[in-house]
């Protein structure tokens, strides 16, 4: 499993669907109860600096995962903070080196793989949030939905899903036949069907184009 391969794949994608979003949808909720679309991508931009910062070694600070203010034009401050992380993690030493993550863990560190498979769900899992709160069904390539299932059954489902904050919901069943990526998401406490509040009365959500 080429980890960095993985999770260029899965940014790249959360870009491209951004760049489809609507002036009116950054105000649109999203999967995310607590976010609306902005909110969710400034954390998500926030968490590529972290990231980058982690990768060479400053991720204990965590004013570095701050949510990012994303101005005028949001999709560009989101690629370039997107990128950030990418060539972070594109520096020839770097699956050598430990990332300390505070937002896991303020007592240990961990190994670059592990780490970069971290940001690679995470960001698997927004860009699907993305897509949903524009209305958009993402059907990602069966690499990185099978990697992200097998990530995501790592996770620990546990009290800490609970509590104000968490990261992910407590695990949900998955419909009889699920896809791959649906499997992933019950996993994190998604619901693979969610559609926007007041788009629930109309048809059924774009199909996103494969890539």
């Amino acid at each position: 499993m080429d980890v960095r391969k993985l999770d260029r794949t899965a940014v790249l994608e959360s870009v491209r669907l951004l760049e489809q979003a609507a002036p009116e949808d950054w105000e649109a909720p999203t999967p995310c109860a607590d976010w609306n679309l902005r909110e969710l991508v400034a954390h998500m931009a926030g968490q590529h600096r972290g990231f980058a910062a982690a990768a060479a070694g400053g991720g204990a600070d965590l004013s570095v995962w701050r949510p990012v203010e994303l101005g005028d034009d949001p999709v560009r401050t989101y690629r370039a903070a997107a990128d950030e992380a990418l060539d972070a993690f594109a520096q020839p030493a770097v699956l050598t080196s430990e990332f300390a993550l505070p937002e896991i863990s303020t007592t240990i560190t961990f190994p670059a793989p592990v780490a970069i498979g971290f940001h690679f769900l995470d960001h698997v899992v927004h860009g699907w949030d993305v897509a949903r709160a524009i209305g958009l069904d993402p059907r990602p390539d069966d690499d990185v939905a099978e990697a992200a299932l097998v990530f995501a059954l790592r996770v620990p489902d546990d009290e800490r899903r609970l509590g104000p904050g968490a990261q992910f919901r407590p695990a949900l069943t998955p419909a009889r036949g699920a896809r791959t990526l649906d499997l992933a998401l019950a996993a994190l406490g998604r619901t693979p069907d969610w559609t926007a509040p007041a788009a629930r009365e109309s048809s059924a959500p774009k199909t996103s184009p494969q890539h």
